[in-house]
């Protein structure tokens, strides 16, 4: 910049001044941060502290202990757990709704009298492995289904969801199966470290592993680009079917996981466990700021909108306030948040 350039820009902006272009930098720079993850994340934020105060509010020392957080923390691992492979898939342009029905079956596999029995003879990681391989299984099931047979996600995914909940059915033959054969099995799931229940800390380590394998990982890069446009990732050479299958592979893992906690706090395996939990699951996801569309995701997001999900139906259930108010409370906050992406969305476009 010549010095006549530096004395008239002194002379706009006055002595003492940045020019008006650093300052104008300065202001887009720091709304473009809040209009983004940080500001989305502080949002969540927020919301989470204000649902607490009025829990507070209403329900006094029985919401504000101890106890009742742990609780809320146990609630909302196995729904957590669940959230972070959903936010892979749907990162990566899928969805998976089977969720719920694979994590049921993967519970009534492993308690069932013959998984058991070879568990108490040899070791409980029996159980962890046969839940482990089922839900790795369906998902890589699902996987192959919409990478290669080319089959929608919603379809695949919705006949997982049916037949993975026959499937526990028939295994069962409608029949809560409880663990009984296997009792070192409820003895670690169910202990406490540090006065925290193991359940959260295996939510802790998942959602710290998809957080570094999401923003710290090729796999992570590769799979916001297979969600965002499929044939530009392609183009840059990345195997886009294979991909796909790992993602949904890698949802069935963590359904695998959150079928031993479940297993672990109900103490039974039944059909009927994770009964419409792909729901909440997505809404997490989507109330956490994951885009539905792909190309977007955040693990922080999940992790907050688990436990908002979570703490607003602790605090309806403090005031005794029924199933139905909280079903219409999570649409209402659902809409909202679809609302609020389309409008990021826009606001993303026109920049």
């Amino acid at each position: 910049m010549s010095e006549q350039e530096v004395a008239r820009a002194a002379v706009v902006d006055g002595p003492g001044h940045a020019p008006s272009s650093e300052v104008h930098d300065g202001r887009r720079s720091r709304r473009n941060l809040f209009s983004g993850s940080v500001g989305r994340n502080i949002g969540l934020v927020v919301a989470l502290v204000a649902l607490c105060i009025v829990g507070y509010a209403t329900a006094g020392e029985n919401f504000a202990n101890v106890n009742n957080l742990l609780t809320i923390l146990r609630l909302a691992a196995v729904l957590g757990v669940l959230s972070i492979g959903m936010t892979f898939v749907i990162t990566g342009g899928g969805i998976d709704l089977s969720v719920g029905s694979v994590m049921g079956l993967a519970t009534v596999w492993a308690s069932t009298l013959a998984t058991q029995t070879m568990a108490a003879d040899t070791h409980w990681i029996v159980m962890v492995g046969v839940a482990l391989a089922v839900g790795t299984a369906c998902g890589l099931i699902n996987g192959v289904l919409v990478a290669y047979g080319k089959v929608v996600a919603f379809m695949a995914t919705l006949a997982m969801m049916v037949g993975a909940r026959g499937l526990a059915e028939m295994i069962s033959n409608r029949q809560t199966q409880r663990v009984t054969e296997v009792d070192a099995f409820l003895e670690f799931f169910r202990a406490d470290l540090l006065g925290v229940p193991v359940l959260v800390w295996m939510f802790a380590v998942v959602a710290v592993a998809g957080w570094f394998l999401l923003n710290r990982t090729t796999f992570g890069r590769r799979t916001v680009a297979v969600g965002g446009n499929p044939e530009a990732a392609r183009l840059a050479g990345i195997k886009v079917k294979r991909h796909t299958m790992y993602l949904y592979g890698l949802v069935g893992l963590t359904t695998g996981i959150a079928a031993v906690m479940m297993l672990a706090r109900t103490t039974a395996g039944s059909s009927t466990n994770g009964l419409f939990y792909e729901l909440d699951v997505i809404a997490a996801v989507v109330v956490g700021g994951t885009l539905l569309v792909g190309g977007r995701g955040t693990i922080v997001g999940t992790v907050l909108g688990v436990l908002i999900f979570t703490t607003l139906t602790n605090v309806f259930t403090q005031n005794n306030m029924s199933t139905s108010a909280q079903a219409v409370a999570k649409g209402v906050i659902i809409v909202v948040a679809v609302l609020l992406q389309q409008r990021f969305a826009s606001r993303a476009r026109s920049a």
